[in-house]
């Protein structure tokens, strides 16, 4: 005869239910069902009427069941109750709910608990060591009185504890009891059982955990630390939560991550997971053999899904999961260089790049008229258009897109004063982002423009305005991306190692040094144009120590080796 009985709580999915308590119940253990009293009259009939064939399973008295309220203490006080007056041979009994499913034969879990007689597994813990507790109320939920609903009268429940913490109104614990919490299902043996459910202080005990905050995960967990001999704190059924306290429910997916394992019983299961209950309610000689139940083998998946579900994957934003900005994991996915002032410098500057570094240049990102993509393609990766007014509209997002979009390949794009300045700050404060600037260049090319000295002026003071603005960002304390600043006259006088000191930084793991500088343009008069502008009234000063008369030349070009002809 069987030595373990099972008590099920059951409100919803009644024909699954009945599936697993025939399942129970064809291996000779005696069953008690509660079924909460606001299942229809209708519904419950036809689930008795499904399980009426079946003589160890009964039914006990009903009772209206909420979550995280005594009705629920008192569901499980009664049906535990019946099934120990009626099954004197029951040594342990078994807490389950309807949506929990069968995981091994139950021939095994008989062998486990006879091996076991006078164990309780419970999982009971005192409320210092608890870390799982949601709500902020530890000690508390002991301490203060709970007349409200927390899901049905939020506000009226927010309230009182609020009043009564203003008060300072205590309730006090009943002497020799040291308060624990735990999961709500339990597997007790018949002794410590009886002894909870028969102390004659049970009124008492019952008036008290009537008033505490979730009595079903301290009831059971707190008495049996009275009369038990032998805890093992720890659940036979693998119940998991996220990190708001919900459960997470099991579906056919999971079958593997269920069999791996090795508990007796899962919970909570979708109703419709058809693979999931054909699988675990397989005759014992379909099933293979388990080993100790340890749920701590899965504990690192479970640890990985509740870290990709609150912190997302780096530079990944999407409807379902938007961060809070400065709150992302990672601003984008991958590294990326930006080379400021750099393309007014040098000529054909992204052919150049592209042959040094090997991966993606783009032109200016952020250009006023549109977007250059590389080879000035007008849709990119990820179905980016080339459209200015549509990546204006949030040019964070269009950053973050393309830098997700073209993920395993290194992005570099040039940018400038002219271009929309809106991701200054997300760049700099980007830990992924690389960025070079050589400040003044923006003036060579009004160097060369077609137009009136007053017009060029006022851009020029423009201009000035807005890279001294950017400089100040990146110079901020709050910078995380690697920026190198050159002055332009610094950078002329030596532009091979300053490039290669870029390169070095973009291909770390190459050795060779660059064969060739990108051609410089004509410099001849930018000195004469910037004391023009000084003569204006207009002080440049981002150029840095240009002079008026002698202009800076390129270096010259290595003549060729020379060599004989035979």
């Amino acid at each position: 005869m069987p030595t373990v009985g099972f008590v099920m709580l059951c409100h919803t999915a009644l024909n699954r239910a009945a599936q697993v308590a025939r399942f129970w119940a064809a291996a000779g253990c005696p069953v008690v069902i509660h079924v909460d009293r606001r299942v229809e009259r209708g519904a419950f009939r036809a689930f008795a009427a499904e399980l009426a064939d079946l003589d160890n399973v009964g039914f006990c008295r009903r009772f209206a069941c909420e979550w995280g309220t005594w009705s629920l203490v008192r569901a499980s006080q009664e049906a535990a109750a019946q099934l120990l007056a009626r099954h004197d041979r029951v040594r342990h009994v078994y807490l389950a709910s309807g949506a929990c499913l069968p995981l091994r034969p139950v021939e095994e879990l008989i062998e486990y608990l006879d091996a076991r007689p006078q164990t309780d597994f419970i999982e009971s813990v005192t409320t210092a060591d608890v870390g799982w507790t949601i709500g902020g109320l530890d000690e508390e939920r002991f301490t203060l009185r709970f007349p409200f609903s927390w899901r049905r009268q939020r506000a009226l429940f927010d309230a009182s504890v609020a009043l009564q913490r203003k008060l300072r109104l205590r309730r006090r614990v009943p002497k020799g009891l040291v308060p624990h919490l735990g999961s709500q299902w339990w597997c007790l043996t018949r002794r410590t059982l009886s002894a909870i459910l028969e102390d004659p202080d049970r009124p008492m005990l019952d008036r008290y955990f009537r008033q505490v905050w979730i009595p079903d995960e301290s009831y059971f967990q707190t008495l049996c630390r009275q009369y038990s001999t032998q805890i093992e704190s720890r659940s036979l059924t693998l119940s998991k939560f996220d990190y708001q306290g919900k459960p997470h429910i099991f579906y056919d997916d999971h079958l593997q991550l269920l069999r791996r394992s090795d508990c007796f019983v899962a919970r909570k299961i979708w109703p419709h997971a058809d693979r999931l209950y054909r699988s675990f309610l397989a005759p014992a000689a379909d099933q293979p053999a388990r080993a100790e139940p340890n749920p701590g083998k899965i504990d690192r998946l479970f640890a990985k899904a509740v870290e990709r579900r609150t912190r997302g994957r780096a530079g990944l934003y999407m409807q379902s999961r938007f961060p809070r900005r400065d709150h992302e994991n990672g601003k984008t996915c991958a590294p990326y260089s930006v080379f400021h002032g750099f393309s007014d410098l040098f000529e054909d500057f992204e052919t150049w790049l592209a042959r040094a570094v090997g991966g993606r240049v783009h032109g200016h990102l952020f250009a006023p008229d549109r977007v250059e993509f590389a080879g000035r393609e007008s849709v990119f990766n990820g179905a980016l258009p080339d459209s200015a007014s549509l990546r204006d509209y949030n040019p964070r997002a269009f950053l973050t897109n393309l830098i997700w979009n073209t993920r395993g390949e290194r992005q570099c794009f040039q940018f400038s004063p002219r271009d929309n300045q809106e991701c200054n700050w997300f760049i700099a404060t980007d830990p992924n982002a690389q960025i070079s600037v050589i400040t003044g260049t923006w003036a060579i090319p009004l160097s060369r423009a077609n137009a009136n000295f007053s017009a060029i002026r006022r851009e020029a003071a423009r201009l000035q305005r807005l890279e001294t603005e950017h400089l100040a960002i990146l110079r901020s304390m709050y910078v995380k991306a690697r920026v190198r600043i050159w002055s332009m006259a610094e950078f002329v006088e030596n532009p091979m190692e300053a490039l290669q000191t870029v390169i070095d930084e973009i291909r770390p793991r190459s050795p060779r040094q660059l064969a060739e500088a990108p051609r410089m343009v004509d410099l001849t008069g930018f000195g004469q144009f910037l004391q023009n502008l000084r003569n204006q009234g207009m002080q440049p000063t981002l150029m840095g120590d240009f002079p008026v008369v002698m202009d800076p030349q390129p270096p010259a070009r290595r003549p060729d080796r020379p060599y004989v002809v035979r």
